[in-house]
């Protein structure tokens, strides 16, 4: 997997004649009343949400084949920055080096394979192991080995921490959990990044992050696909007068979601140039297998809230990484105290409706094995989103970039 946060000569011009492309699309559907539809309703076999053997290989052949965003670019700011986390049970340290390169590496010691970073987050330029004292520098390189004349000798570049394919793409980094993964992240991204890449996100700040658990974590991702529940089911709290009818756009298996807005209109006879970027990025923008990215101005200052979503040690579990992004940090504690309130409804309604219905909902399919979860003609998203799944659980290693490629479209 390449690295670096490149950014194509002209792609920024393109990106944004395609938000504008988008937004006229989204005007013609918000005059007429009219949303795209799929050709038909799909049906999903409910044991695909529990089946052990289903979820095993989602893990084995989805979050440990395809880069992962694991990172905002904004959490390793500076050289030495780093940040540990388990995914799928691969402990997982990323580093800034002194170059400004974001490295990753499994979060193991070459020595005895003890963990040798605990802490979540800091900011240092070596890294000691807690057990033995081997030290390794931001490269993952072995510097030091504790009385290392008792010990005997090793060819120390032969021993530093292995290391994982990652890259960083518009303010974002990406890691894959196979040390030997050939994917290019370019192919991967199908030019998504470059859409992505129009919120200008490393320039933005961490302002607060949680972790909730949740349901099966396919039953988690349909949410993030799902306009369709927003005034039932988020009645009570922000969704009373919330559209119920989506727009979808896909760059290979990665999804932008969006309602037709009146309020568009008020720009269709202005300058094109003079249109917000913001505005442009309404909606809701997945990356798959497991991230989405939502807009938020709640009076705290323009803010996302960039969720990822990880399985969790069974089917039946998952857990969520709410981080709360913000483009200015509140410089008073009247605007830090509106952000804190944002951040704080945005955890209730995952927890207590989202998820809540979610883990409802499976212990209800689990009843009825035989069942069908069904995918309406509105809801293409997840549509497209469950049979991508099936492509890449029938695809090999050796085909991978083939099917990014055939699906970059």
């Amino acid at each position: 997997m390449n690295t670096g946060d490149k950014v194509s000569p002209g792609r920024t011009s393109d990106a944004r004649a395609e938000l504008i492309g988008m937004a006229r699309r989204n005007m013609l559907h918000a005059e007429a009343g009219t949303i795209e539809q799929a050709d038909g309703v799909v049906r999903v076999p409910a044991s695909n949400y529990f089946d052990e053997r289903q979820w095993q290989r989602e893990v084995d052949q989805v979050f440990k084949r395809v880069p992962l965003m694991l990172a905002m670019s904004c959490e390793l700011k500076a050289a030495g920055d780093f940040k540990t986390l388990e995914v799928c049970g691969v402990p997982v340290l990323l580093v800034r080096d002194d170059e400004q390169v974001v490295r990753a590496f499994i979060n193991s010691c070459s020595h005895r394979g003890a963990v040798v970073v605990t802490e979540q987050r800091g900011s240092r330029t070596r890294f000691s192991c807690p057990y033995h004292a081997w030290t390794y520098d931001g490269r993952g390189d072995l510097v030091s080995i504790y009385a290392e004349s008792d010990f005997g000798e090793i060819d120390k570049s032969c021993h530093g921490l292995t290391r994982l394919p990652a890259g960083e793409r518009a303010g974002m980094v990406w890691v894959s959990l196979d040390p030997e993964s050939t994917l290019d992240l370019d192919v991967f991204l199908c030019g998504y990044d470059q859409l992505l890449a129009q919120f200008d996100f490393a320039d933005w700040s961490l302002f607060e992050d949680r972790t909730l658990k949740g349901p099966n974590w396919k039953i988690a991702y349909d949410g993030y696909l799902d306009l369709y529940h927003l005034p039932i089911l988020h009645r009570n709290t922000f969704g009373a007068n919330m559209p119920n009818q989506a727009l979808y756009d896909a760059w290979g298996p990665h999804q932008r979601v969006s309602s037709p807005d009146p309020g568009l209109l008020k720009l269709k006879d202005s300058n094109e140039s003079d249109w917000p970027t913001a505005r442009l990025l309404q909606g809701v923008w997945t990356i798959f297998p497991h991230v989405s990215i939502a807009s938020f101005d709640g009076g705290g200052g323009r803010g996302v809230m960039v969720s990822q979503l990880f399985p969790g040690q069974t089917p039946l579990e998952s857990y969520t990484v709410q981080n709360y992004v913000m483009e200015r940090l509140p410089e008073s504690d009247a605007v830090r105290d509106r952000a804190h309130e944002q951040f704080g409804l945005l955890e209730m309604v995952v927890r207590d409706e989202d998820y809540a219905t979610g883990l409802r909902q499976q212990a209800a399919l689990r009843s009825r094995p035989d069942a069908q979860v069904l995918f309406g003609r509105n809801e293409a998203g997840g549509q497209h989103f469950h049979g991508f799944i099936e492509r890449l659980l029938a695809c090999d290693s050796e085909n991978l970039s083939d099917l990014f490629s055939m699906n970059s479209a």
